[in-house]
């Protein structure tokens, strides 16, 4: 059905302010040492011409994931499109992280010590420091928790810990914020320690915040990193409702026992469902499905869920959402094209209108997600969707008035500019129908849509492709000065100021 929307320039009434870095991303710790990742799909498959085979066998990660060589964190063009996106937290993370041992003495030349799977040089560490501090990021971590590092059954130590944040703190760029393990409820998947429990992991994150406060109490602390222990997908038929059975997960209850640390900020992850490379766990929806209200729902699904533990471990904190994207295992194979679009600036909409807090979109430049390209470091659509959110939308949020519906759903700000009115996003969520939005007055539009089809690589702003120009300039984010009623086309995505 088509669908009417009316907008207002006064008399909304506001919901909360928004933490200005809202829009962050994760560098994976894998990206910064060289290690595996996610495989890229095919073009076919990116276009949709390809079904992705199913992958039943999860033994032979080799199915899914490849080598990458490191990704050179002082590329010109990557510290130019990080700045202009604006400040953010920048998450090293990742369960690679679980895995690495800092090698900034030279001690083991490369070689990774028994215990590990990884070696993070100070080299390396200090290249990604300095690519925090070029684009004004603040820095958050997670730390090994491995085999090497101890048994499951000792206490946990934190000498290696210490090295990173002693390190950071004396270059100039310290940890701001620190993770104890990065989704620990993922036991069997995680690489802790053999044997490692959820009661072990309460004692040891208990640790791990004293041992914080002790050293670096300017840093806050976050967690507890979970993912999954809800129902994180929703209920569709082909989609599945939560993680597949057989994985040893268990829940944020059970990870933090008795509690006796208190975090600064509560954290989990959230995918809106799974790739096509890990659908046989269940999960996965099918490309069909992505406009739809099941699934533009999961954001403030999961968000409202989180909230009830929020409240009860960090009373009038914020959530961080310390990883997300289109799906879990990478991305789906178009994930990487305009049709990941109204997902992303919904999950900001949505998210908005439940809590304050700050979303690490994942990755920055890695895998299929990635707001650029892997190695070119191109910008796909996903980045221009967000680096508009982020210079139209403030942080003020209003209630719009606006129930979500199939064809309308209406997110509004206070305008970034400071000037009086609001800013509006309008998702036309319907695969088949026009969308009209009556205007109080004259007012700017931003109208983004496919450059040609759906799943298009690159994304049209008011009819013009989005790519950059020259020595990596960007292109000219301009509104349309319009007035009366406009009509967005079905899968369109609209940011008005009034």
């Amino acid at each position: 059905m088509a669908q009417f929307v009316k907008l207002q320039q006064s008399g909304l009434d506001a919901l909360r302010q928004m933490d200005p870095r809202l829009v962050s991303y994760n560098v994976e710790m894998t990206e910064v040492t060289g290690g595996t990742f996610w495989k890229a799909y095919t073009e076919a498959q990116v276009d949709g011409t390809e079904a992705f085979p199913v992958i039943k066998d999860w033994s032979n990660m080799g199915n899914l994931q490849q080598w990458y060589d490191p990704i050179d964190t002082t590329n010109p063009r990557l510290i130019k499109l990080a700045k202009d996106l604006g400040p953010a937290w920048i998450r090293v993370s990742g369960t690679w992280a679980n895995k690495t041992y800092y090698d900034f003495d030279g001690k083991y030349e490369g070689k990774v010590p028994e215990g590990f799977q990884n070696v993070l040089t100070k080299q390396q560490w200090l290249n990604l420091l300095d690519f925090v501090k070029a684009v004004d990021g603040k820095l958050l971590v997670s730390i090994a928790n491995c085999p090497g590092i101890h048994a499951a059954d000792e206490p946990m130590p934190f000498e290696q810990a210490d090295l990173l944040f002693k390190t950071s703190k004396e270059y100039g760029v310290p940890i701001a914020a620190a993770e104890f393990t990065n989704e620990p409820n993922l036991i069997a998947l995680s690489g802790l320690p053999q044997g490692y429990t959820a009661a072990d992991h309460a004692r040891d994150h208990d640790l791990f915040g004293a041992w914080l406060k002790e050293n670096y109490p300017e840093c806050l602390f976050v967690g507890p990193c979970t993912v999954g222990d809800i129902d994180m997908f929703g209920t569709m038929e082909g989609a599945g409702g939560g993680m597949a059975a057989g994985f040893d997960m268990v829940t944020t209850e059970q990870l933090l026992g008795e509690y006796k640390s208190q975090m600064d900020v509560f954290s989990y992850h959230y995918y809106n469902g799974v790739s096509e490379r890990g659908a046989a766990m269940g999960g996965h929806w099918p490309y069909e499905a992505v406009l739809s209200e099941k699934y533009l729902s999961v954001a403030a699904s999961c968000a409202r869920q989180y909230t009830g533990k929020r409240d009860k471990y960090v009373p009038g904190g914020q959530m961080w959402v310390t990883e997300s994207g289109d799906a879990g295992c990478g991305g789906n194979t178009w994930a990487s094209t305009y049709a990941d679009v109204p997902r992303t600036l919904n999950e900001l909409g949505e998210f908005s209108t439940v809590t304050d807090g700050v979303i690490f979109h994942n990755t920055l430049a890695s895998s299929d997600y990635g707001f650029l390209k892997h190695g070119t470091f191109l910008p796909r659509p996903n980045y221009f969707a967000v680096l508009l959110w982020n210079r139209l939308m403030g942080q003020t949020v209003f209630a719009s008035g606006i129930p979500a519906e199939e064809g309308k759903h209406v997110y509004c700000h206070s305008r970034k500019d400071g000037k009086d009115g609001y800013a509006y996003l309008i998702i036309n969520n319907s695969w088949t129908e026009k969308t009209t939005v009556e205007l109080p007055g004259e007012a700017e539009a931003y109208i983004l849509t496919g450059n040609g089809k759906f799943r298009a690589r690159t994304m049209l702003l008011n009819g013009s492709e989005l790519v950059l120009g020259e020595n990596d300039e960007l292109p000219a984010l301009e509104g349309v000065k319009v007035s009366g009623t406009v009509e967005l086309e079905p899968g369109s995505c609209a940011f008005f100021l009034v």
